[in-house]
This record gives structure tokens, sequence and C-alpha cells, in this order.
């Protein structure tokens, strides 16, 4: 394994707990056929024993999924791991996460138990796990912060029990890269039996480190697999970034010197449906994916990348996808170019209807604009996933009237539980109006904590996509609406926003 890096994407578990970013079965299940085109090592799909919806959700994904491990986290105890097993049952390539905490600071605060019985059930989990799955992998949360003695028993103790990647969390974002890459080596040099595991890195960004922490383990480390999401999605800062690993590896073939399985023409396309699937846009500036990563507004850089593109440009942009954003269909396509556009941006629909549903409602958008994008036809199929599953709120109409000097009003006709109900309101501003028109009805009570409007593609006639975050009883929701009428995107967003704050599907806090 020594020059191959292992690529863990945990999108959907880690990526998951960033407030507002929880997916629906079938979200998570189309992002895990992409991160598969992606061609992702492992894909941690959730965490089997938090909730039913996440049981259904890891189960459907090892059944789909053939061509990446599929993984699904699990505390250190015997029901988490049955549960996580049962998940994975269909899976070609399974594997169990599990943790405990092995710090002082979580033992003590946290779990409420003495080093012993930490060692004592982290031996008895791993054990366990692998009478049930070949390949099982074992994290001691907030590892980097653990006492070295400790760590090194415990995770001495987990690789004689069976466990085959051992993976080193800086759980809270604590590290610098020359430390953390030095106590990655130190664990492995002390370790008499480390040479039969793979080591892992997984850094959380709360200082802006988590992908030079990553490399460091790595490159001074060496470890051979780093956990990381799409965009660096993630709670708190977020996770070490995917695509920033990927391309600084390739990119620095010459000092890494490390091979990987992963397929970088489909990094821009999985960034993409991962911020519209969850509502957390990209920042332009982003590296590789962001909008303006390859662009050039300085006149010496324009004219030094006319002359010779490598003067300024260390990737290529079309390598990690860019140049596959083009234009592809509009309201002369056929539903079978449509259906063959979508397989490719892995949005397979599962059923004729969803399907036809879907293309309706294309024909419908490309009536309305003349051209339509990846972009587009993603939001189309996050639309239709939402109307699928019977929500209790769905948008049917809107009204609005708002000239200079007057207050604005609006009308917004929507259904509950299938029944059509109409609410006005007048508002500081038309989407104001049209929002409390939505309230008048439902009284939700909920806080609005974000509002956000993202232009889908370059031009006026874009579809705009609105992010809505609600925050209601301790709960934090995101809801996303498209639509070439912001005002319309905005109350499709809202009423989103209320379909999740009224699921009930339980979530768990889990390893960092």
């Amino acid at each position: 394994m020594a020059d191959k890096l292992i690529i863990f994407d945990t999108t959907l578990r880690d990526g998951e707990q960033s407030p507002g970013a929880s997916m629906t079965r079938d979200e998570k299940l189309r992002i895990a056929r992409q991160l598969e085109r992606l061609r992702v090592d492992v894909i941690e799909a959730g965490f089997a024993a938090s909730s039913n919806g996440d049981f259904e959700a890891v189960k459907a994904i090892a059944n789909a999924i053939k061509d990446s491990t599929i993984c699904s986290l699990s505390r250190a105890n015997d029901r988490d791991i049955s549960r996580a097993a049962e998940a994975l049952k269909g899976a070609n390539s399974g594997r169990i996460h599990t943790f405990i905490a092995t710090s002082a600071l979580h033992m003590e605060k946290k779990l409420r138990m003495s080093p012993d019985q930490v060692l004592e059930q982290a031996k008895l989990s791993v054990r366990f796990a692998r009478n049930l799955v070949a390949d099982v992998e074992f994290s001691p949360e907030d590892g980097y912060r653990s006492d070295m003695d400790f760590l090194c028993q415990v995770l001495e103790a987990v690789i004689a029990e069976g466990a085959s990647t051992i993976n080193v969390p800086d759980t809270v974002g604590y590290a610098v890269p020359e430390l953390y890459g030095q106590f990655i080596k130190t664990l492995r040099e002390r370790i008499p039996n480390s040479d039969k595991a793979i080591w892992s890195v997984h850094c959380h960004n709360d200082l802006g480190m988590a992908v030079a922490n990553s490399l460091a383990g790595v490159k001074l480390g060496g470890a051979r697999q780093v956990e990381c999401t799409i965009n660096g999605l993630g709670e708190r800062a977020g996770n070490c970034s995917l695509e920033e690993i990927v391309m600084a590896v390739k990119t620095r073939k010459d000092y890494f010197g490390l091979e990987m399985n992963i397929d970088p023409v489909h990094i821009v396309s999985t960034s993409r449906m991962v911020s519209q699937t969850t509502g957390f846009v990209v920042q332009p500036n982003k590296a590789v994916v962001g909008a303006n990563a390859f662009a050039h507004a300085s006149g010496i850089h324009q004219d030094g990348v006319l002359k010779a593109r490598d003067t300024y440009e260390i990737m290529r942009a079309e390598d990690v996808g860019w140049s596959t954003n083009k234009i592809v269909l509009g309201k002369l396509s056929g539903r079978n170019a449509f259906k063959q556009r979508l397989q490719d941006l892995g949005a397979v629909l599962e059923s004729e209807s969803e399907l036809n549903a879907a293309f309706a409602r294309f024909k419908e958008l490309a009536d309305r604009k003349s051209e339509i994008f990846d972009e587009d036809i993603l939001a189309l199929v996050s639309e239709e996933s939402v109307t699928q599953h019977k929500e209790q709120y769905a948008f049917v109409s809107l009204s609005q009237h708002s000239e200079t000097g007057e207050r604005p009003q609006a009308s917004v006709v929507f259904t509950i539980e299938g029944k059509e109900v109409h609410g006005k309101s007048d508002g500081n501003g038309p989407v104001d109006a049209s929002l409390k028109a939505i309230e008048t009805i439902v009284e939700s009570g909920a806080e609005m904590v974000l509002y956000s409007v993202n232009a889908i593609s370059g031009s006026t006639e874009s579809q705009g996509e609105v992010t809505v975050r609600l925050q209601n009883s301790g709960r934090v929701v995101n809801g996303v609406g498209a639509d070439p009428d912001i005002i319309v995107a905005s109350a499709k967003a809202y009423l989103s926003a209320l379909n999740k704050l009224q699921s009930k599907a339980d979530r768990v806090a889990a390893q960092g």
C-alpha cells in the first residue's frame, strides 16, 4: 500500500452533521452514485444506528453501489455495531467504523468512564464487529488530544482484535501540520503491530488547516487513507476537503509520490450536486471548485495565461470537470436525451413515474428559459424528489405586487396534506411578504437564521436558487428552492424547510 492513497469520503455522514445539511434517503443515494463515478474508495454512507432513516439510507446505498466500499459508523457497543452490520448486508464490500473517545477530557466529562473501561470497550467492540464483517475501522475520538501512552495501548489492542484500518481524528481541529504528522509517525513507530493496519487521518478545519494537517499525516506520518468531504462540508468550520486533497496529491506527485483511484474530471459536478442538495453554497474563491478558481482578473495574469497557461495555472480547469459544464438541452430535446443527461450527472431516478414527472418539469422550464444547464437539471430532480414523498406542504402558485413607495403584497397558494390553502400578507419586500403569507397559515413559530440567493448560471434568465435555514426547538434545517422567479424560489425553499421541521427523524452526535 506504500504507493496508494485511499480516499474515504464522509460527506454523507460527517458532512451531514452541518446544521441544516441533513439529506433524504434518495438524496444520499444520488450523491453516493456520483461518488462512485468519482471512484471514491470508501463511502461512509451514514450512522445506521442513529435513526431508521439513516439505516434505510445506508442499506439502500450498500445495495446500489458496487465499485466502492460502503461504510457505516457505529459507537463502541453491540447494538450500534449489529445495526451497522445489518444495513451493510447487501454491500459488495462493507466496512464497520467503530469509535470511542480516548482523551482524558472526553473520557471524564462525556463518557464518565475510566481509561481501563475505555480500553476494554474498544477491544470488545472491534472483536464483535470483526465477527460480523471482514473490514473493521477503529477511531479513537479526540485522538490527537489523547495521552500518547494510553493511545498506543488502545490502538495496539484493537489491531490485535482485527481492526484493519486505524483512524486518528483531530476531532476539534486543534492540530498543526508538523506536530500532527509527527504524532502519526510516533504512533506507528511505538506500536509493535502497526504494520498490520492501514493508518488514516481525519481532520477538522477549525483553524483552517484540515487539508494541511491531513497531507502532513500522509507525508510525515505515513498515513495511507484520508477522510474528507466534498466542498469541505461538515459541522463547525467543516472537514478536510476532498477536492483539495486529490488535486494537491495529483499536482504535486513529485513530492507525494502516491497514486489514487479518483477520476478528477467528476469533481466539479460532484461539488455542485452536494451544494445544491444541501443548500451550502460554494464560495467563489474556493480552491478547485469555486467559480473563480480558474479566473484571472489581473491584466498581467491574463497576458501570461494567453501566452502560456502554465505561467499562472498549475492544473487545468478541464481536468477537474469545468469544461464539461456545457449547455446540452433545450425545449426541443427529447425524453431519451434528458434521461441520458440524468445518468451522466449521476441523478438516476428509480421509477418511470419519477422520470416522467421530472421530464414534464424540464419541458415546462425549457419553455420559460432557452438554455438548460446541468445545475438546472439537478435542481429539477431535487424538487421532484421532494414532491414524490408527499410532504406535508407543497407549493402551488404565487402572486405579488410591489411598487416604489408602497408596501408589497403577496398571496401564496399551497397545499397542506393535499388540501389547498391561501395565505396573504404584506411585507418589507416581495420575498418577506410571500414568506409571511405562508406563516399566516402554518404558524410554525420558526426563526429564520439564513436566507441566501445563488444564481444557478450566469445570465439574468437563469434559475435562482434560494436557501432558507430555519430553527425551531433546537432543530436547524435547510430548505432549497429553485425557479426563474426568485420570489417563487423563496416560497418553495421556505416550504421545503418547513417540511424538514416536520420530519421526526432523530439524529445523535457522532464521532468527529
